[in-house]
């Protein structure tokens, strides 16, 4: 068993000027996605393991070897996330199956040596919906310039019975970030910084 893939498409955008002003070097924004049939279209699945243990780890090698050269390495990639877009003849079950596993996943964290987690998207939409990838630092979970979204659509996908599943990256934070990091927040209103949770 292994995904039915219609095309494969990459984005990329490099950014020279950000916010009136030159950056000081060029900051780039790029992505990879897999357009797939859903196997779960148009019926309810109680059990989806076998198909996401099945395509989990053929979709994040793919991706991952297609992003990383994109990227021109693991180490260029500062920032990083995921999606799933699903077809209007599949559940939001569907793209958070075939996204949310260690099977998918963990193929990029390695490439890139990453401590944090994947932040992500699942939606679901018509052809030409909007991408969101939503990116953070892949080691520092509170370094907010880092904090990005690259934003694209595919014209001619998700088609109702398909599932677009996307990995993003960029090679450094906002040109010029000035909002600080989440611990100065936390140091400000008396939590620890080390356990955010604790007052």
């Amino acid at each position: 068993m292994t995904p039915e893939i219609r095309k494969i498409v990459t984005f990329e955008e490099e950014v020279l000027i950000e916010g009136f002003r030159k950056a000081d070097k060029p900051w780039r924004l790029f992505a990879v996605a897999a357009v797939i049939k859903n196997p779960w279209a148009g019926r309810y699945v109680e059990n989806l393991n076998p198909e996401i243990r099945a395509y989990g780890p053929v979709l994040g090698e793919l991706l991952t070897q297609r992003i990383v050269a994109l990227a021109g390495g693991g180490d260029a990639i500062e920032a990083y996330g995921k999606a799933g877009v699903v077809g209007t003849n599949g559940e939001i079950e569907h793209a958070s199956a075939l996204i949310h596993t260690l099977h998918f996943g963990n193929h990029y964290r390695e490439a890139v040596g990453a401590k944090s987690y994947l932040s992500f998207t699942n939606t679901r939409g018509p052809a030409n919906a909007a991408i969101s990838i939503p990116l953070m630092d892949k080691n520092d979970a509170g370094r907010r310039s880092h904090y990005l979204t690259i934003q694209f659509s595919i014209a001619d996908a998700p088609g109702p019975d398909e599932v677009v599943i996307v990995l993003g990256g960029a090679s450094g934070g906002r040109p010029h970030h000035r909002i600080g990091d989440r611990y100065q927040d936390l140091k400000e209103l008396g939590h620890d910084v080390n356990n955010p949770a604790s007052v």
